[in-house]
């Protein structure tokens, strides 16, 4: 097992610690801006822009976490025999990551919409932190997102193709679209 492989293994069962990271990328901002009075870009813009951003975000951060929803669903409908194994020997581990990445985008949304209703003016109850903070813990959630799905997706599509194989791949017929909308043209007069 090579460091990259470990790092990830130990980074792919530990769910809590997108939290820590995520508070960390924050306090580091949160420290510079405080230290060196700069750096802090989300005051170069004014409240409505902050929270229209805000908005585009909430928007953003749920359509991913519906996408995570339909990513579940096609694991849970995949039948493929290296699958179920999976299934049966990390059945708990999954559900929790499962379980954890659409718990990661609630609470992403709820941040992002505490930040949008206490925004005001020069931001006097620099809610602007709890925006950031909520980006960078979504950022890492999606992270985590597309690893799980790649890695589902890779024994997955192991179960439908076997090494070996001598599947033909069917080939693209150029003129189908030509004749097609001949066909349509022709069953509509």
């Amino acid at each position: 097992m090579g460091v990259r492989t470990g790092i990830i293994d130990k980074w792919a069962d530990r769910t809590w610690v997108d939290y820590l990271i995520a508070v960390a990328v924050i306090g580091a901002h949160l420290a510079t801006v405080r230290t060196t009075r700069s750096g802090d870009w989300l005051t170069w813009i004014d409240s409505s822009q902050r929270t229209d951003m805000y908005g585009a975000a909430i928007g953003a951060v749920s359509a991913i976490g519906g996408l995570s929803a339909i990513a579940i669903a096609i694991y849970t409908s995949a039948n493929g025999e290296r699958l179920q194994a999976v299934r049966q020997q990390r059945r708990g581990e999954l559900r929790r990551t499962w379980r954890s990445l659409l718990q990661g985008t609630a609470l992403a949304c709820g941040l992002l919409l505490a930040a949008f209703s206490l925004d005001r003016d020069a931001d006097p109850f620099s809610v602007r932190f709890v925006f950031e903070y909520a980006m960078v813990f979504a950022a890492m959630r999606f992270a985590r997102f597309i690893w799980l799905f790649d890695q589902i997706m890779a024994v997955s599509d192991a179960d439908l193709v076997e090494e070996g194989s001598s599947a033909v791949v069917p080939v693209r017929d150029p003129n189908w679209l030509a004749r097609r909308r001949s066909q349509y043209d022709n069953s509509s007069t």
